[in-house]
């Protein structure tokens, strides 16, 4: 017997939850399309400075969690961890930083080294988008409220709480960055080793720490609030109206923050109770300073991210498929006409089966395996008559129906 095993934070998607996955990707593709963002494809792994430039040198991701290596060309690719500078890099490298704006959907893997949890994974799946090109406070209220829809469709929106907040524009991040340095100098002492670290570098990433002590005293940090320009909180109160005016319910939480320069204005997450420490189930942001660190033109962009097995786990069971159709042939002479019945009945459009081998009986438990609705029975009596017996194997009635009105009968009775 095998002893071989998925990798350690990988797991195989058997039907059941392959199709839980399918369900929340098509329903995020089908309202995105309805707000008018296309789905792009990018690769799933890009040159490491991709992510590297865009989640900053020192971030956990790209210390601790990428999954690198140098390909057989000498150059260094990495898996990507997140989808937006794959779709960043594609505007720069697609030369259409001048035909904006672009509304951007996409859903595939990534790929991070971590431990794995509840919910998280090493390969793992998201569904995102990105609208880049538009600066007005309504974008951000519409990638939001496209997220909303979402999660209404799935069942799962009256579960979550839209936690909304602004980082502010340029002006206002280093008032706040003086004062958060100040801040944290005074208690230097009792921060970790990564925050002490940060604190030189970037000490609004202290704010995103794990550590319990850096929390304690992130309780009692200054708040953004207290240091907005007039333009940055007209653009806030923008976005909140824009937000009433979609109907999206939300609650104010000053503690969101973003520790990347490139991030600003709104920040915001879409986070549920049922999940445990597993809290956050879409995120996003405002990031205008994105496309021009990888080396375009300035760009203003916002969007989101959702993780495709925690709305999985959230979410009711999805609509099944209609149940197959079970076609058996009863002898051997029947085959090559219960061949030709299958043919027809997936040409009408309809889901239909046939085992490859058994006496009636062990292809009627086949049937009944794969859930039949009906099984449509072929043998010499019927074959003569050009009809079918078909059997309602919920009510255990049947009927006997003509060859070319079996698709149509079954579609009227089904």
């Amino acid at each position: 017997m095998s002893t071989l095993q998925p990798a350690r934070g990988t797991r195989d998607l058997l039907p059941d939850e392959a199709r839980r996955h399918h369900h929340v990707i098509e329903t995020a593709r089908a309202l995105s399309a309805r707000y008018g963002f296309a789905e792009w494809v990018t690769p799933i792994f890009e040159f490491t400075e991709v992510f590297s430039r865009t989640l900053g040198e020192t971030s956990d991701v790209v210390t601790k969690e990428m999954y690198s290596f140098t390909d057989r060309g000498g150059e260094q690719v990495t898996l990507r961890p997140e989808g937006t500078a794959g779709i960043c890099r594609a505007v720069i490298s697609n030369g259409l930083t001048q035909s904006l704006p672009v509304k951007a959907f996409y859903a595939g893997p990534m790929f991070r080294y971590e431990r794995p949890q509840k919910g998280r994974y090493r390969q793992f799946h998201q569904i995102g988008v990105e609208l880049i090109g538009a600066a007005e406070p309504v974008a951000d209220a519409e990638a939001i409220a496209l997220g909303w829809d979402i999660l209404a469709a799935l069942g799962v929106a009256a579960d979550t709480v839209l936690e909304i907040n602004t980082l502010g524009d340029g002006e206002s991040r280093t008032a706040y960055r003086a004062a958060l340095v100040a801040y944290f100098t005074a208690h230097e002492a009792a921060l970790s080793e990564d925050s002490r670290a940060r604190l030189a570098r970037n000490p609004m990433r202290i704010l995103d720490s794990k550590d319990e002590g850096d929390r304690a005293l992130v309780a009692k940090a200054p708040l953004i609030g207290g240091f907005l320009t007039p333009a940055a909180s007209a653009f806030y109160d923008g976005v909140k109206r824009a937000l009433a005016g979609f109907g999206v319910p939300f609650v104010e939480n000053p503690r969101i923050v973003r520790g990347l320069d490139y991030y600003c204005h709104t920040a915001f997450e879409f986070t549920t109770t049922r999940l445990g420490a597993q809290g956050t189930v879409m995120a996003g942001g405002r990031y205008d300073g994105l496309i021009a660190g990888m080396g375009g033109p300035e760009t203003p962009g916002v969007g989101w991210a959702a993780g495709v097995e925690r709305l999985a786990m959230l979410m009711a069971d999805p609509p099944r498929e209609e149940a197959p159709i079970a076609v058996v042939p009863v002898g051997e002479e029947a085959e090559a006409h219960a061949l030709a019945v299958l043919i027809g009945l997936r040409k009408a459009g309809l889901r239909a089966e046939m085992a490859y081998r058994g006496n009636v009986k062990r292809r009627m438990q086949r049937a009944d395996r794969i859930g039949a609705r009906f099984a449509v029975l072929l043998g010499s009596d019927e074959i003569a008559r050009g009809e079918a017996t078909v059997r309602d194997l919920a009510s255990g009635t049947q009927a006997a129906v003509g060859l070319t009105a079996l698709a149509g009968w079954i579609k009227d009775h089904r």
